[in-house]
């Protein structure tokens, strides 16, 4: 017996032992791929930028990881909108890199950020350097990018995904009504429809006339676009579409005049080289995305010491603390950045990009309030993304001046609120009661084991009509619009970027680049440097804060199908967190 727990022993320290020294090695080897993936890209003459999307697109894109290496196995990847753009421009202005190759897959965003990637893309054409463009299946969204390019080339078994635009919410009445689930809502806006699918089996009227607004605006600009790009008149584009060109043979995307070419990807290396002029045996070096982030990292600050802010707000406006991770607008913490940026002498203006369908009404508030002092200090401009709604209104309507794109989906001034009435599950279907004893009539509020009295509904109701007052008035007074006339304008009506501008609610319409010219301007300052706040956390920042969720986030797990369903029952997880008044869009829009 004592020798059985003397070689236990035994075994169990040596397992620790290895156990450690396994752990140091391992951090050995990730600190030694961290520091070689710092290094600076080479560009060789003959080279091609290559733009591969095939993913999720971010507003910015995460600081590289010693799990990078893994991306290439999933079989999706994530994006920064920044790398991107900046990435264009720099192929652009290197004389080395020949031209682009654009290799169209799926990509997860809105029709704003695609905007701005084409717009960069149309400048770098002006260097008289060729795009070219491949995709097994053009997706819609992609194809309205690479219908840019000098070459659209199409794999001979291929397709182009060309049907005009869809939104289709999804309504969970009756699935509510089964398991005794009754959605105690409340609102003011006739067009606020995030609260419509626990209510309804369909879309209300209202809702569909604004959806069909937006859809109308959006691929208006799309079209617009393609046929310029394409030499096409619109009534083909639409004979195309109508035609459903992703079940039609590949010959027939070439006789609509969407694509110019069919040709299997394995023979695009050689068709590059052609368009260079080099021989089949010559290298042909292309560049992924990562690579180019990778050319002339380190931008000296300007000697001036001015700064040109711009500050990236993206995702879901929480209460003051956040756990949808990294892209999630968390108002405690964006309240002290913006104090600091107020406070920073160096900082000359502020371009705020926002890319967020809102969400708590209170934090929303809280930020309005530091973009008012800090608007009190320097000049604040605001870039909108994809989504600047709701609560994404809210904290960009008292900017010096808005910039949206022309398909931004902006507006969505309203509130609503929702305490759910779980009686007929929890009591009736599973036979759990709850007991309270109370001092005073209302010290139970917000149970959801029981239906609201009137009392307590129409507390709740006066609390959202004050809310939106109050959101009235902010952009009553951060825009100049009479506070009736905004109204008339408000009542959760989603509006794109394009309308948005009619009516007032935003001043001009361009990318973030429009933004940083007018920021520059009203700074008065012609030395500067540009410089992007928050500050990216690293990869060894988040494991020294113990901050496992963004190292999961940024590995192979997280991108890949295993990894999206973890994501997905997150976010139902966090609906149970949500504050009780809310200024945000639909929680899925569902636009394809």
């Amino acid at each position: 017996m004592k020798d059985f727990l003397k070689f236990t022993l035994a075994t169990v320290v040596g397992l620790i032992v290895a156990s450690i020294v396994m752990f140091f090695i391992s951090m050995l080897i990730v600190f030694g791929m961290a520091s070689s993936a710092e290094s600076e890209t080479q560009v060789n003459d003959n080279s091609v930028m290559t733009l591969q999307l095939n993913g999720i697109l971010n507003e910015r894109g995460s600081a590289s990881t010693p799990f990078d290496f893994l991306l290439s196995q999933a079989d999706m990847q994530t994006y920064g909108l920044d790398d991107i753009l900046a990435s264009i421009k720099k192929a652009k202005e290197n004389d080395n890199i020949k031209g682009i190759y654009l290799q169209c897959n799926a990509l997860t965003t809105g029709y704003a950020s695609l905007q701005a990637i084409r717009d960069a893309l149309v400048d770098f054409k002006e260097s008289g350097k060729f795009i070219v463009a491949y995709a097994d299946h053009y997706m819609q969204g992609l194809y309205y990018v690479a219908s840019v390019a000098d070459k659209v080339v199409l794999n001979p078994r291929g397709g182009v995904d060309w049907r005009g635009l869809a939104s289709g919410p999804t309504y969970y009445k009756d699935l509510l009504d089964k398991l005794g689930i009754e959605m105690q809502v409340f609102k003011v806006g006739t067009y606020k429809s995030a609260v419509e699918p626990y209510l309804f089996n369909e879309m209300s009227e209202a809702n569909r006339e604004q959806i069909n607004a937006f859809l109308q605006s959006i691929w208006g600009n799309i079209t617009t676009a393609v046929a310029e790009s394409r030499n096409l008149t619109q009534a083909q584009l639409a004979a195309a579409a109508d035609s459903m060109m992703l079940l039609q043979p590949a010959e027939a995307s070439i006789q609509q005049g969407l694509a110019d070419t069919l040709m299997y990807k394995s023979d695009m290396r050689s068709y590059l080289k052609q368009l260079i002029g080099l021989d089949e045996d010559d290298d042909l070096h292309l560049l992924d995305l990562q690579a180019m982030v990778n050319i002339k990292k380190s931008v000296p600050r300007d000697k001036s010491g001015n700064i040109i802010a711009i500050y990236y707000a993206e995702g879901d406006i929480d209460g003051g603390s956040s756990t949808y991770g990294e892209t999630a607008i968390t108002s405690n913490k964006m309240v002290k950045d913006l104090r600091k940026l107020e406070k920073d002498d160096d900082v000359k203006a502020v371009v705020l990009r926002i890319n967020s369908p809102g969400g708590s009404a209170y934090g929303s508030e809280q930020i309005w309030h530091a973009v008012s002092q800090l608007k009190a200090k320097k000049p604040v401009i605001v870039s909108m993304g994809n989504y600047a709604a709701s609560g994404g209104y809210y904290i960009a309507c008292n900017a010096d001046t808005i910039v949206a794109e022309p398909t931004t989906l902006t507006g969505s001034i309203g509130i609503f609120g929702m305490i759910p009435n779980m009686k007929g599950l929890v009591q009736d279907k599973l036979g759990v009661h709850n007991s309270f004893v109370k001092t005073n009539r209302l010290s139970d509020f917000g149970d959801i084991t029981r239906p609201m009295s009137a009392d307590e509904k129409a507390i709740m109701q006066k609390s959202v009509n004050n809310g939106y007052d109050l959101f009235l008035t902010r952009c009553s007074e951060g825009r100049g619009i009479d506070k009736q006339t905004l109204d008339g304008m408000a009542q959760g009506r989603v509006w794109t970027g394009e309308k948005a501008k009619e009516l007032g609610l935003v001043d001009l319409l361009g990318g973030i680049d429009t933004a940083l010219e007018i920021a520059i301007d009203k700074a008065g300052v012609e030395a500067y440097t540009v410089m992007s706040y928050p500050e990216k956390s690293s990869f060894i920042d988040d494991l020294m804060s113990g901050n496992a969720y963004n190292i999961l986030m940024r590995t192979f797990l997280m991108r890949t199908k295993t990894g999206r369903m973890m994501q997905q029952v997150r976010q139902v997880e966090q609906l149970t967190e949500l504050d009780p008044l809310q200024a945000r869009l639909p929680f899925d829009m569902n636009l394809y």
